[in-house]
């Protein structure tokens, strides 16, 4: 068979084009972003991953202003359980987001989340940036 037409697959011909990201890992990487975020406060990641995440962990901590059940059960579809723990309270992220910045952002609206740009990633010069929680 010749590699006229074939994409993506592994052969003679090599891999012509393959795709970086599915929309799967894209989901994952956010969830883990967000829920670490949660825990620590604060997360260096690149400035397009941290846009995304902004928006994601303001949805979340939405969802934490409302306290009730139905919000607690949404914002478990999307915040990691396992691994996420903080060190110092023992809390997973999904408690310390209803326990602690639901009742902190209790009277601001929107806007709980900042992104401070700051250098160049040395390997590939992608533009990175500080995600951290507004005080």
């Amino acid at each position: 068979m010749s590699t006229i037409g074939r994409r993506n697959v592994h052969g003679k011909g090599g891999v012509r084009f393959k795709a970086g990201y599915t929309s799967d890992k894209r989901k994952n990487m956010l969830r883990n972003v967000v829920s670490q975020l949660i825990i620590s406060g604060q997360v260096e990641v690149t400035v397009t991953v941290a846009k995304r995440a902004s928006q994601e962990a303001d949805r979340l901590v939405t969802y934490a202003k409302k306290g009730d059940l139905a919000a607690r059960r949404l914002a478990a579809r999307f915040v990691r359980e396992q691994g996420f723990v903080d060190p110092k309270t023992g809390k997973n992220a999904l408690q310390k987001l209803f326990d602690v910045y639901g009742p902190k952002y209790k009277d601001r609206n929107g806007g709980y989340t900042r992104v401070l740009k700051t250098y160049n990633r040395r390997g590939d010069n992608a533009p990175m940036a500080i995600l951290a929680f507004v005080d």
